[in-house]
């Protein structure tokens, strides 16, 4: 048995379970919308995390940032444009990367008041060392995410992370 979930923006084919957690959400939270902040520096990788995460029926709408400055604009919702953002329901963050420390960053949300209660799920093209995983998790990471290379697999991944992030998890109101 399948479950199909139609939007305006996508369609989108859930199995049983999958469809039921996904109508669980819906009824604990009507109309709330997901959001997730991406903090990645390399813009191919970036866009093919948003293509996958453009196929997940909870996640509505994702903000990237390229760097640690953007990445706290919109955590402390300040925007050059000076229009409001909204503080994401967790973080996907990369840790590669050449414009931005992730550990760094890591250690900045966590040892703020007001932001540590979002979820940060760190993400790496590579498996992590003993020594870097106690330090990502010495940070306070939620968790640690080996990131495929393959879109389909990716897609996997993104999907699980929906599933259990903002279908199983009870998370705080923003």
């Amino acid at each position: 048995m399948v479950c199909q979930l139609r939007s305006a923006r996508w369609s989108i084919l859930y199995g049983p379970l999958d469809c039921s957690l996904y109508l669980l959400h819906r009824m604990q939270h009507p109309g709330r919308r997901v959001e997730l902040l991406l903090i990645e520096d390399d813009p191919a990788a970036a866009q093919l995390t948003r293509d996958a995460l453009s196929h997940c029926g909870m996640i509505s709408h994702v903000t990237v940032a390229v760097d640690e400055v953007q990445a706290m604009q919109v955590l402390r919702q300040e925007s050059p444009a000076r229009t409001r953002v909204r503080i994401p329901d967790a973080i996907l963050l990369s840790l590669s990367g050449t414009r931005c420390d992730g550990h760094d960053l890591l250690r900045k949300i966590k040892g703020d008041e007001s932001l540590r209660r979002i979820p940060v799920l760190v993400l790496s093209g590579s498996d992590a060392a003993d020594d870097d995983l106690q330090r990502i998790y010495g940070s306070y990471a939620n968790c640690y995410i080996r990131k495929p290379a393959d879109p389909e697999q990716l897609e996997d991944v993104v999907r699980a992370i929906e599933r259990f992030w903002f279908g199983i998890v009870i998370l705080p109101a923003r």
